[in-house]
């Protein structure tokens, strides 16, 4: 569905105004002007969080995965999205996780650019207290992160880093009002993690500040969880389509899922490009592959500022997110995304002095 623009109606009798209505003539014409002169759609990266499904093993730690994934899309990925949690615990120990340097380079041997996802969390539930973000603040884990930001920085290729996204819910361990976690942590920890990895000369991390999507008003608001401009390099959304499930607010198409927190956003960092670094739809309440065309038609048409493209391709609390779920989504999503406007792998020899910068023509 494309957005409803509000118009002012003039009343009928002032049609019968000449003055009025060569006014409203004079008007028109610029009007019509300036729609001719609206630019093409800019490119978009595109790619996908591809679970388990295909070969046992997530992407890109198999990169075979991915392969499968681009046989069922019919055009290979610029992006390939994976996340890992600050700690691997079990009941009586925690390691805390490395520099995942070996996925990373799969990705980038195969011309995608790695869009890493890394958490202050051992995986588990939001009840951690081992990792609350006063023990972040406060340097407990210094040492490690440390560590991590000189292997980024060894490692020398640029990424995209999610750090402690959905900040705005209540299922993580890093969002405030859980985990014993106060209001103005969240950008406390950010901006000393960031500044480690600023100090050892990380800076090929570019940087996603990336909320979920809060059509309703319901969650912590945004404003107050914003690092600033000098710690954020792109910003981001995660959205879905939950469809007719328990607990759903119903089938929603993608304007009603986005629009609104995308215009937040755009206030509290207009000069930022975007990425969706989560999207999907369920297939109950209505037709999936319909959701998946108007996506892709309407985010480089509408979306201006978003410049790159995730879709969620796991199986993940019962739901039919993969696009290969039917034969009809599949199609629809290959469809769409030959379009030129969504990049392929051509990033095999990417660099870049600074921040990942918006793909240009």
């Amino acid at each position: 569905m494309k957005f409803q623009f509000p118009t002012n109606n003039i009343p009928r009798w002032c049609a019968r105004t000449s003055v009025l209505g060569a006014l409203a003539l004079s008007a028109a014409i610029p009007a019509a002007a300036a729609a001719k002169t609206t630019p093409p759609p800019s490119p978009l990266y595109w790619g996908a969080h591809i679970g388990p499904q295909f070969t046992g093993e997530q992407a890109p730690w198999d990169y075979k995965a991915v392969e499968d994934f681009e046989q069922v899309t019919k055009k290979k990925v610029s992006i390939v999205a994976f996340s890992s949690p600050f700690a691997e615990c079990d009941d009586s120990n925690c390691v805390l996780s490395r520099f995942p340097t070996t996925p990373l380079e799969n990705v980038r041997e195969h011309g995608g650019i790695p869009f890493f996802s890394w958490n202050t969390s051992n995986g588990g539930g939001s009840n951690q207290p081992a990792f609350r973000l006063s023990k972040f603040i406060n340097g407990a884990y210094d040492a490690h992160i440390r560590e991590f930001a000189e292997t980024s920085r060894e490692w020398g290729h640029p990424y995209f880093l999610r750090f402690d996204w959905e900040m705005n819910g209540f299922w993580f361990p890093w969002s405030e009002g859980v985990n014993g976690n106060k209001s103005g942590q969240f950008v406390a920890a950010w901006r000393h993690i960031h500044d480690i990895f600023t100090s050892v000369g990380a800076t090929n991390a570019t940087w996603v500040w990336c909320p979920n999507v809060d059509f309703n008003r319901k969650l912590v608001p945004l404003k107050g969880l914003y690092p600033g401009d000098e710690y954020v390099d792109w910003t981001c959304l995660d959205g879905f389509n939950w469809g007719d499930t328990a607990n759903s607010a119903g089938w929603q198409n993608f304007n009603q899922v986005f629009h609104s927190t995308y215009l937040r956003v755009l206030a509290i960092a207009p000069h930022k490009p975007m990425l969706i670094g989560e999207v999907a739809s369920d297939d109950r309440g209505g037709s999936k592959a319909k959701w998946i065309r108007n996506l892709l038609n309407i985010v480089p048409s509408r979306y201006r500022k978003i410049r790159g493209l995730i879709w969620y391709d796991e199986r993940d609390q019962g739901m039919h997110w993969p696009i290969e779920s039917s034969r009809s989504s599949a199609n629809a999503f290959a469809k769409g995304i030959a379009r030129s406007v969504y990049q392929s792998n051509r990033y095999a020899d990417f660099e870049s002095s600074g921040p990942i910068p918006a793909p240009s023509w």
